[in-house]
């Protein structure tokens, strides 16, 4: 209904022109809005205004071109620099001045990372996915619109793989009690909770129930997975089926933790990389160290590469390149204490380096 739409988003909405656009229509059935939720300082939003652009294009000349909208709601304070950033997309953009209604719409979708992309019936307000991202990914001709809710058996349907390298086709879980565990080997509470979660499995395997778990793997190498799949007595998605990965994740809400890690690294880094600094720069001293978290992104890969480090995270380096050394400390997890004592031990040239 479109007094649903209006009362989400208001009467009007603007064009990257800033004329004013009725937003009433919008709410027509049968019609998606995607909410796009993002800024213009941020490098990731960057990248996927552009993705979402080809995709919007094509989206519009298909047969289903006048059944969906996107709507930009920024977090920007600035004008000018939301004015240069609202100009370069076709679609919807809430009103910069509508500051009100859009605290209330990130809060009211829970947003806490960007760029995010929900996307909801105009004419009842219903999510249909918050996952928006991985659905212009994976379905760049939107051939799968309205990417509405499907059964387990339609996302999980294909061949399933033990870590004996057998194959067995998902149609042999029927009838089963299914556990879907998204888990990867770099994430040490996930390599806690497998420990504790074979003892379940294997537990419960011996009562004679017909349960089976199925590994959905957010690995970054395929060796990765198959070093962390030989824990595993259960069966698992092959890593090569990237697709029915993603499918998996968009079916049950599962969104890259990355940036959810990033930041309480940098809260829990911050302290002693300010205390070093400081001391050093009260005596006019050039820093020993220099201080960073790493994220998933092409500049950390090289590194790893370079410097021959393992997958596994958290974990704590020190890399000396003058002397083609690395210092490594691989725990399941880490705290302050453990940052301060590695960086003393350093300083104090206890720690033994490993060739790069």
């Amino acid at each position: 209904m479109s007094e649903l739409v209006c009362e989400l988003l208001g009467e009007r909405l603007t064009d990257r022109e800033q004329a004013e656009v009725e937003c009433a229509p919008l709410g027509s059935a049968g019609r998606l809005l995607a909410l796009y939720f993002g800024c213009s300082w941020s490098a990731p939003c960057k990248q996927f205004t552009a993705a979402l652009g080809d995709f919007y294009s094509r989206f519009k000349q298909g047969e289903n071109g006048d059944k969906l909208e996107v709507v930009f709601i920024s977090s920007e304070e600035e004008h000018k620099p939301w004015q240069e950033f609202v100009g370069q997309m076709p679609w919807l953009v809430l009103p910069f001045q509508d500051k009100e209604r859009k605290v209330k719409l990130w809060s009211k979708y829970k947003v806490t990372n960007i760029p995010s992309l929900i996307f909801i019936e105009g004419s009842t307000g219903r999510i249909v996915s918050r996952n928006g991202q991985l659905i212009i990914r994976d379905d760049p001709l939107g051939s799968e619109f309205p990417w509405g809710p499907k059964s387990f058996a339609e996302v999980m349907a294909g061949f399933l793989i033990k870590n004996n390298g057998q194959m067995v086709d998902s149609s042999g879980l029927d009838g089963s009690y299914v556990g879907v565990y998204f888990s990867a080997h770099w994430c040490p509470p996930c390599r806690s909770l497998t420990r504790v979660l074979v003892e379940t499995y294997r537990k419960i395997k011996e009562t004679g129930q017909k349960f089976e778990i199925v590994f959905v793997s957010a690995d970054r190498s395929e060796d990765s997975y198959n070093q962390y799949f030989s824990e595993m007595p259960w069966i698992a998605v092959p890593y090569t089926d990237e697709a029915r990965r993603s499918r998996l994740n968009r079916h049950y809400g599962i969104q890259d933790s990355e940036e959810e890690e990033i930041e309480p690294a940098k809260q829990l880094i911050q302290p002693i990389a300010e205390k070093i600094l400081s001391e050093h720069k009260a005596k006019d001293d050039d820093p020993p160290l220099l201080f960073f978290v790493a994220g998933e992104d092409d500049m950390t890969e090289s590194l790893r590469d370079f410097t021959n480090l393992p997958e596994s995270a958290p974990l704590l380096t020190i890399l000396d390149m003058s002397q083609r050394a690395k210092y490594v400390k691989d725990v399941e997890e880490i705290t302050p204490a453990i940052v301060e004592e590695f960086v003393k031990a350093f300083l104090k040239e206890k720690l033994k380096p490993e060739p790069i």
